[in-house]
């Protein structure tokens, strides 16, 4: 893992995630303002609702509203539309010792020709990672190179056409070069988790990039979604599996993005539903997977994507505990561009490899992911709350109030 400081630190600094000047030392007022008025948008729920098919509407019937978009919600939680215009971006979370993540955010696309050039642009990021410490990690979809179609045939042990299984090689083909470029380059790449249906196939492809890469450092990642309730019992029968074979386990932890989703098809298709039953479960799975990932650190990498104040503090004690370097360069914590900057500044001030997702892509491409994160902090009315009472402290702060 590329590191901010090569050398092994334990700065022994008090960790308040209520610093709002650490927090926002990167935002302009200009920038408070923007975030403030956004959040008040959001918390507007009919908007979110309607505002996904209001906007695809007019983009389709040529309205011009893509500058709008670009200059609001775009701009807060995305890096730009190309690799390029992320370097604002890029450089500001330096400024504060946070990281980059570049994360290529189409997808939704079912063509071949897309496939081998969204492979193509998740190499470019792993080239822009290259020897640049402000870019410690990478990260794709597998479905942003292969069919989720043919992934779902697959988990349901389906047997393929002979062009299906020519479809798969290519598929396997794609992730490969990703990795081999990760692995070369000396980037971790992280494979995002998705869709239950198709995630079984997703975790044999990302165990068996594991096999091949991960023999002396951890360059390949999977994602455990601690919200399924057979999650934590997998990431220990994998870590198991890796170390009989003799390789560095790569973990990203997340509690989950598409519980809803789950929950009606299984209620549709008459299965038990995947997920866990109640929020404290998913708490209770999520931080067991850090008290186990911290003790087997030695073999097991992770990647604590989250903005639970909860769980962060528990990993910076757990490190502490443990007398581990709080930069050891197997813990990362990560969240999403933004999102909790008083958690990933404060955690990078006081020491700690910290990293932001930093979407990027076409507007109009990445309106979905654009519409989920709005989603999603209408559904955490009290994080949504946080950020809002964050940005108000800090304004005060610096002696003005929101205008």
């Amino acid at each position: 893992m590329q590191t901010q400081d090569n050398d092994m630190e334990r700065k022994g600094e008090v960790l308040s995630f209520e610093n709002t000047e650490i927090a926002f030392k990167h935002a302009s007022n200009k920038d408070l303002n923007r975030a403030y008025w956004l959040f008040k948008a959001i918390n507007v729920n009919l908007l979110v609702k309607i505002g996904p098919a209001i906007t695809n509407f007019a983009i389709n019937i040529g309205v011009p509203i893509k500058g709008l978009i670009k200059a609001t919600i775009f701009k807060h939680f995305c890096g730009g539309e190309t690799i390029a215009e992320c370097d604002t971006t890029i450089k500001n979370l330096a400024s504060g010792g946070v990281g980059t993540i570049l994360d290529y955010s189409v997808e939704g696309e079912d063509d071949e020709k897309i496939f081998d050039d969204t492979r193509d642009e998740i190499i470019r990021t792993v080239i822009r990672a290259t020897g640049d410490a402000a870019v410690p990690i990478t990260v794709f979809k597998v479905t942003g190179v292969g069919r989720f179609a043919l992934l779902e045939k697959l988990d349901a042990r389906e047997a393929l056409t002979p062009a299906e299984a020519i479809e798969w090689q290519k598929v396997q083909a794609r992730v490969r070069a990703i990795c081999q470029q990760a692995f070369d380059a000396g980037v971790p790449v992280m494979i995002d988790a998705e869709e239950t249906w198709i995630q079984n196939t997703i975790d044999s492809l990302a165990l068996d990039m594991m096999r091949a890469y991960n023999q002396q450092v951890p360059i390949v990642y999977n994602t455990y979604q601690l919200y399924r309730h057979d999650k934590l019992t997998l990431l220990k029968a994998d870590f198991a599996v890796a170390e009989k074979e003799g390789f560095i386990l790569g973990a990203k932890l997340v509690r989950g993005a598409y519980m809803e989703k789950e929950r009606k098809r299984a209620e549709e298709l008459g299965y038990p539903s995947p997920i866990q039953p109640h929020k404290t479960a998913t708490d209770r799975d999520y931080d067991d997977a850090l008290r186990f990932c911290v003790a087997h650190a030695a073999k097991l990498a992770i990647v604590a994507g989250t903005h639970n104040e909860g769980s962060c503090r528990l990993l910076a004690d757990l490190l502490e505990d443990s007398q581990l370097p709080y930069n050891h360069p197997h813990i990362y914590f990560a969240q999403l561009l933004g999102m909790s900057d008083n958690l990933s500044f404060n955690l990078a001030h006081a020491g700690y490899n910290v990293a932001k997702y930093v979407p990027y892509g076409p507007v109009k491409a990445v309106l979905p992911y654009l519409f989920r994160r709005a989603q999603e902090n209408t559904a955490i009315a009290g994080q949504m709350s946080r950020e809002l009472g964050l940005i108000i402290k800090e304004k005060k702060r610096r002696g003005g109030l929101i205008k």
